[in-house]
């Protein structure tokens, strides 16, 4: 059997020991790991906040917290989990990632991609360090419209503060997507071709892409923003809101895919390693990737339908055209699975989970791609059940298959398949206990981003259903941390290929070496050890 050997180990590479050499290395795992923490810890604090939210929404005419608590959460909340929680997750996961699926040493630049985890982490401090300034973190929402959000509507430094992290942290995301991009287009190992690469290594090149497209425009929004705080007359003219809203949602909407795709290529791997075949529709899914990312870069005003200053048509004509690839993409799911020798994993739950829960959210997309029914529910709660199906119920979910399906190779020990499988039960009950019966309130009417409603039909009802359903939630990820503590405790060693994978990472020891790899397989196809599986198949046939 053939063998290829990586690149030469680079000279020189002696690190500190200890908390010090973690927080200097170059290590792309250890980079990768770093950023994955940082973010789970901030999911953990952004759900504290929606509990508190929820527990003030659960009845009508509520005053748990004063107005403006409530607004400070819901804004922080909104703008951590965009920003700080999956955005850097999904490219985190890239930087751990892609090296190993593409039999690379190293990540390139790996000393750009530490000083991009350390812009996110300051970003981080600098936009949850409003809480311990006078006048309150920044309460003007996650994408902070002009002029509500200048020196005269939101004074203090909280708000100030929430710029300089939001620019941080995207400028850390710029570097993270460009590294991993270009450790994809230019790092790859001998024999592996771009359509050799895997479904996941695809799903990062089309994130970065969108990442380092889009990114850039957010940073303008934030300079237009800074500007406007020390001169609140810039935004007096309206030309200069729009302005902002064309920059901001020209972000906007693309972030929404770069916290998607990578999830997409989670989940695409779970279902082909857990069916016992190859990814089905290899080429059209690649095909379908590209065009889907091309697409979000030119969707963005279906936004601003409501403001006046948006070509509908246009805007509306785009959006829906999102489904064609979006179809492409789910018939490959559905054809991975079919016929197929299923075993019902976590990870492959949580594969499964995504497919119905992120379809809602994406037919509701489509939806709101028409003008007519976008005036109806725009700024209602029919927006935040569609956000959050297509970021709760699709990403999560698929950040959940790729946690439990790469968590043997990261750590070397496996999670609990009983706790696990309970976790995702609970899951289950509590994503769609809290964020369906949203769509109603929507249509009744609720509006978005209110402290307190009136004792109204349905709405007392539907809200305490949902507040329960986010408790549900938060036992959900309450059992994956005691999941993560006890089998770190009672420790069961991983294989280096416990789930009979396909692709190149599960050639590697569990965690695997500095270097990745000592001797990397013959590339055949986006599955190479599916490929060796069936070859010595064959020979024992014979």
């Amino acid at each position: 059997m053939t063998t290829v050997v990586p690149q030469a180990v680079p000279a020189g590479d002696v690190r500190a020991p200890g908390l010090v050499g973690l927080l200097t290395t170059t290590d792309h795992k250890k980079i990768g790991l770093l950023t994955l923490a940082t973010s789970l810890g901030l999911f953990a604090v952004m759900g504290a906040m929606a509990l508190v939210m929820r527990s003030q929404l659960a009845q009508p005419n509520q005053h748990l917290i004063p107005l403006q608590v409530y607004n400070q959460l819901f804004t922080i909340h909104g703008s951590g989990m965009i920003y700080l929680v999956i955005t850097p997750f999904a490219l985190g996961a890239g930087v751990y990632l892609v090296p190993l699926h593409v039999g690379a040493p190293a990540i390139a630049a790996p000393r750009t991609t530490l000083l991009a985890f350390w812009l996110y982490a300051f970003g981080a401090v600098s936009l949850l360090s409003g809480f311990g300034v006078g006048g309150g973190a920044a309460s003007d929402g996650w994408y902070a419209y002009t002029p509500l959000s200048d020196s005269t509507f939101t004074p203090g430094s909280g708000m100030s503060l929430w710029i300089v992290g939001v620019f941080l942290a995207a400028c850390g995301m710029i570097l993270m997507s460009a590294t991993v991009l270009w450790t994809a287009l230019r790092l790859r190992a001998p024999g592996m071709t771009l359509l050799r690469m895997p479904v996941f290594t695809w799903s990062m090149v089309v994130t970065t892409l969108m990442g380092v497209a889009s990114f850039p425009s957010l940073l303008g929004a934030m300079v237009m923003m800074a500007i406007g705080r020390s001169d609140p007359s810039l935004f007096d003219a309206n030309t200069w809101n729009i302005a902002y809203q064309n920059l901001f949602w020209f972000y906007g909407h693309p972030v929404v895919y770069i916290m998607f795709f990578p999830f997409v290529g989670a989940v695409a791997e779970s279902l082909a390693t857990f069916s016992g075949r190859r990814y089905a529709g290899y080429r059209p899914t690649v095909l379908a990737l590209l065009a889907f990312a091309a697409l979000s870069m030119s969707v963005w005003g279906h936004h601003m339908f409501v403001t006046g200053q948006a070509a509908n048509d246009y805007y509306s004509l785009t959006s829906i055209a999102l489904s064609v690839p979006a179809g492409v993409e789910y018939f490959g799911f559905l054809a991975t699975i079919i016929g197929g020798r299923l075993r019902y994993t976590t990870s492959m739950l949580f594969a499964l989970g995504f497919i119905p829960q992120f379809l809602v959210g994406g037919l509701t997309g489509v939806m709101l791609g028409t003008p007519v029914v976008d005036y109806h529910v725009q700024g209602s709660y029919f927006i935040v059940a569609h956000f959050h199906y297509t970021l709760f119920g699709g990403s999560v979910f698929g950040m959940f298959a790729g946690v439990y399906l790469w968590w043997p190779k990261v750590t070397g020990f496996m999670l609990s398949e009983r706790l696990g499988k309970a976790h995702f039960v609970l899951m289950v009950i509590g994503t769609n206990m809290t964020f369906l019966p949203m769509f109603g309130l929507g249509f009744l009417g609720l509006p978005r981003r209110v402290a307190t409603y009136p004792d109204q039909a349905w709405f007392g009802t539907l809200n305490l259903i949902s507040s329960i359903g986010a408790g549900v939630i938060a036992l959900a990820m309450a059992v994956f941390a005691f999941n993560v503590v006890h089998s770190r405790r009672h420790r069961v060693a991983a294989p280096d290929d416990p789930w009979a994978g396909q692709t190149l990472e599960w050639a590697t020891s569990s965690p695997p070496p500095r270097w990745n790899y000592d001797v990397i397989p013959p590339i055949t196809s986006h599955a190479p050890l599916l490929d060796l599986r069936d070859a010595d198949d064959e020979r024992v046939g014979a």
